[in-house]
This record gives structure tokens, C-alpha cells and sequence, in this order.
């Protein structure tokens, strides 16, 4: 029996019926609306992510977040307010390229420096507080940033107000020489005044807090909490292994690791950051009642 090929009779299917094809077995998904973790390579919906605090809902890893969004979880609403604003990085030693690298930096995080600093309130407890952005050349220490800070304590140590201070940086800033490295001592010095008048001072490290940072005020807290997994230290590990030609943990310079060693207080995952620099502060303020 003679049985037609019905498809020799069909019309070849143009570009537009191939791709439809193609989407009913591939859904197509717009790039905004998902993200994958760098850690478990989970794919996370994007929303999801947002309300999670962009904390990994499968393995717990803590995605870098800009100082904005930062002060906008941790304070209570509308009390934020900011001091030095304007100040702004200047290319002071003429350095090749760094006008443009300071203007890409502004534009890229919509800010002028890699530190906020101001006032505000943590559960009704007012505190000073310092917010750096690895948005903004990575963290990195200039004569701003230190300018920033000083002046934040300063502030603190005149009003009597404890001081937190969110810490990422990849360290001093090279492309300010000196003037950079100067920062170390001079935030130091505004610590210390602070200190002396027996004042609260709090510092989380974020990922990473490296170099110049770690080896001044990031390090200088009268607590010092951390959220998970951040990497932590002075020299990166590289340089260390290249410098005593060992090989290093695994975990070397985490959080965890650090902590084990007694080179900070606690490890604090972000959805509880609020709450425990709440505790400490309102802990704070009845001891200095007594």
C-alpha cells in the first residue's frame, strides 16, 4: 500500500517557527532575573537573593554588598545621616591615569570615596558609623578615606557616641604613595583619643580586609566580628607561601580561621548583624549607666 510522505508536502519552517521551537524546550531566561553563586554555583533568582540580604540560600555564601545597601540593612529607617560627603580623592602626586581611574571609580559606585561615614540609630541606640565600598577601587585607603574616618571619630569622641566600622579594603591605596600610608597612623591616633575617653568601638570585617586596613583601625576595635568566610589578613596568601615556601591551609585567612586563632570575637552572618550590634551597643549603654 502506498503510504504519502506528508512532509515532503510541508513548507520548510523559516527562522522565526525554528526559534519558536527551540524556546518551548529551552525557556528562555532574562540574565537580570537570575545569578550564580560563586561558591555552590547554584542558580539564584535574583529576587530571592534581595530578600535574603544577597546571602546564598543553598550554602550560606555572603555576596559583596556596596556601603548604601549596607547602611540601609543594618540602621533603622530614615536615621542614617551622613557627614563629609563631599569630600573627594584628588590626584595629588600626578600619578599616570589615576584622575580617570578616581573619575571611573565615582561613576561605577555613584560615590566619591570608598568609605560613607555618619550618624544613626541601631535600635534606637545612636552610634557613629563607617561603611567602606569595594565598589570604589576595591576599598582602598586614600588620604579621604583616612580623612573620613579620623573625622568620624573625632566627632564620636566629642558627642560621646561609640563607633562602628564596616571594614573591606585590598589595603592602602598606591596610587597616593606616602600620603596613603600616613592614613594608617593618623586613624590610629583618632582610635586611640576615642579609646581614652572610654568609648564603645565596634569593627566588622567584611570580604576581604587586607593590607594597610587590617593593619590599623580594621584591627582596633574594642570587638571585632566578622561575617562568614571573609577573607582576612595582611599579605594575600600567595606572597606568604612564595615568602616561606610552605604551603598554607586550605581555609588559611577565612573568618573561621581566624577566629580559631583568637584574631577576632566572633563571625556574625549578616541577617544577624543587626540584631547583635544592638546587643552590644544597648549592653554598652548600661554598663556606662552604672
Amino acid at each position: 500500500m502506498f503510504t504519502p510522505d506528508i512532509f515532503n508536502f510541508m513548507k520548510p519552517k523559516n527562522e522565526l517557527e525554528k526559534q519558536g521551537e527551540w524556546l518551548e524546550t529551552h525557556p528562555y531566561v532574562p540574565d537580570e532575573l537570575w545569578v550564580k553563586c560563586p561558591s555552590c554555583k547554584n542558580m539564584l533568582l535574583t529576587s530571592d537573593l534581595e530578600d535574603n540580604m544577597k546571602v546564598c540560600s543553598k550554602c550560606g555564601h555572603h555576596f559583596r554588598i556596596n556601603a548604601r545597601y549596607r547602611i540601609n540593612i543594618t540602621v533603622d529607617d530614615g536615621t542614617f545621616e551622613e557627614m563629609d560627603s563631599e569630600l573627594t580623592s584628588k590626584n595629588i602626586l600626578d600619578f599616570p591615569d589615576y584622575s580617570q581611574k578616581l573619575q571611573k571609580a565615582k561613576i561605577s559606585s555613584c560615590e566619591n570615596e570608598s568609605v560613607i561615614c555618619g550618624t544613626a540609630e541601631i535600635d534606637r541606640s545612636r552610634t557613629v558609623i563607617c561603611v567602606m565600598d569595594s565598589s570604589f577601587m576595591m576599598g582602598s585607603m586614600g588620604t579621604v578615606t583616612g580623612e573620613k574616618i579620623t573625622r568620624a571619630f573625632e566627632y564620636a569622641t566629642e558627642n560621646s557616641l561609640p563607633v562602628i566600622v564596616f571594614a573591606v579594603s585590598g589595603g592602602a591605596r598606591m596610587q597616593e604613595g606616602i600620603l596613603s600610608l600616613m592614613q594608617m597612623a593618623k586613624t590610629s591616633g583618632a582610635v586611640k583619643r576615642h579609646s581614652d575617653k572610654g568609648l564603645l568601638y565596634i569593627t566588622v570585617l567584611t570580604d576581604p580586609t587586607t593590607g594597610g586596613v587590617t593593619a590599623s583601625f580594621a584591627m582596633e576595635g574594642d570587638i571585632i566580628l566578622s561575617e562568614p568566610k571573609a577573607l582576612i589578613g595582611f599579605a594575600g596568601p600567595r606572597v606568604i607561601e612564595q615568602t616561606i615556601r610552605q604551603k598554607l591551609p586550605k581555609d588559611f585567612q577565612t573568618a573561621e580561621f581566624v577566629l580559631e586563632k583568637g584574631f577576632i570575637d566572633a563571625v556574625v552572618s549578616r541577617k544577624d548583624m543587626k540584631k547583635t550590634l544592638s546587643e552590644l551597643l544597648k549592653l554598652h549603654e548600661k554598663e556606662g549607666n552604672r
